[in-house]
């Protein structure tokens, strides 16, 4: 009987595991219809009412600059308006958004049709940077080719619990890996603050531009508070060029809100070292998934630590996220499964990322999307 029951119970743990996976990756109805409808008004626009104002903004390097890539649209909304309601001064503020060609034209009209105040804004097309191909970039060609798409899909993996975070189309998204190509999308910018889509900004951010990151090229919050968040987390360290090169406690740090000096960055040639990695770990026998574990290499020794209140993580997986810490938070992270536009989303943290959100603008009304 004990031994019964213990099966039972694993395979409950394994069918939660699997449907908080699923649940996930579903788009919710609304987050589906939104694009449609944005699409059918934007190209119902003249060429001339497609266009954003303060295009001389963009390349101005004394101005504030943040990156932001994403293919959601409600997502992208509230970390824009989010940043903007907490600046002391909008119209110093950019927003460089990069999305994939599907959704770039209701990207555009949805900040066309609600504009963040006096922020510049400016939405790109990934599949213009005709520069981006897989002869110039190796993972570009990695996830383009049969053996990754088997990898992440195919069903010998389908039956594997360690597997299953593996098996989502973002990873296979080249917007997710655009974060080690600022240089090259922005030539003419000094400094820019990366921001992921499952952010919400609480507090003004223009201090992270003047912070001394003493020639370091990445500015970031170390998570080493516990111990599965250090280098041997991460990457494969029975193989022999990872042990050669790191230091397996080494602390981790994350991706989401990132200071990133480009003048260093081009100095020290950080692209042609993530491009190294790559093709050494075109076999996946370096690190397996994600961007964080190119990231740790790529910046190694080149990334200076934030205070902690710049970036508080945990909305999207821990429930005991202290109240102090979101209190004291600059920017919070919903990184986890548990995102605050999906029904599994935490309730106790989805008020701060909803307050963001107009939810009378006839968008989300038609497309029934409440709070």
């Amino acid at each position: 009987m004990l031994h019964s029951a213990e099966e039972q119970l694993h395979a409950q743990k394994k069918q939660t595991v699997f449907l908080t996976q699923l649940a996930a990756k579903t788009l919710p109805k609304g987050l589906h219809c939104l694009p449609l409808r944005l699409a059918n008004e934007y190209f119902s626009l003249d060429p001339g009412q497609q266009q954003f104002p303060n295009h001389e903004k963009l390349a101005n390097p004394k101005l504030y600059h943040y990156a932001l890539f994403s293919d959601n649209i409600l997502a992208t909304a509230v970390v824009v308006n989010s940043t903007v309601l907490n600046a002391k001064n909008p119209s110093h503020h950019v927003f460089h958004i990069v999305t994939d060609r599907l959704n770039y034209g209701p990207m555009r009209m949805w900040f066309l049709s609600n504009p963040p105040g006096k922020a510049t804004i400016e939405v790109q097309n990934i599949d213009e940077f005709t520069w981006l191909n897989d002869s110039y970039s190796p993972v570009l060609k990695q996830l383009g080719s049969q053996s990754m798409i088997d990898y992440y899909f195919s069903d010998q993996h389908a039956n594997s619990d360690s597997n299953l975070k593996y098996r989502n189309p973002k990873y296979l998204s080249m917007l997710n890996h655009l974060r080690f190509y600022l240089p090259e999308i922005y030539p003419k910018l000094d400094k820019m603050v990366f921001l992921d889509d499952d952010v919400v900004v609480k507090k003004d951010l223009t201090g992270l531009w003047s912070i001394d990151m003493k020639g370091k090229v990445n500015g970031a919050v170390e998570t080493c508070g516990e111990s599965f968040h250090r280098f041997d987390r991460y990457l494969n360290f029975s193989n022999p060029v990872i042990v050669k090169n790191f230091d397996p406690h080494a602390c981790g740090w994350a991706f989401g809100m990132n200071v990133f000096d480009l003048v260093e960055w081009r100095r020290q040639n950080i692209t042609e070292i993530y491009h190294s990695w790559q093709k050494l770990n075109e076999e996946r026998l370096l690190w397996k998934l994600g961007t964080l574990p190119p990231g740790l290499i790529t910046f190694w020794n080149k990334t200076f630590p934030l205070n902690r209140s710049w970036h508080v993580l945990g909305l999207g997986y821990n429930p005991h996220v202290s109240s102090r810490d979101l209190e004291n938070a600059a920017v919070i992270h919903y990184n986890g499964n548990m995102k605050p536009w999906l029904e599994i989303g935490l309730p106790k943290f989805r008020s701060y990322w909803s307050k963001y959100l107009d939810y009378d603008q006839p968008f989300l009304r038609e497309c029934n999307i409440n709070p």
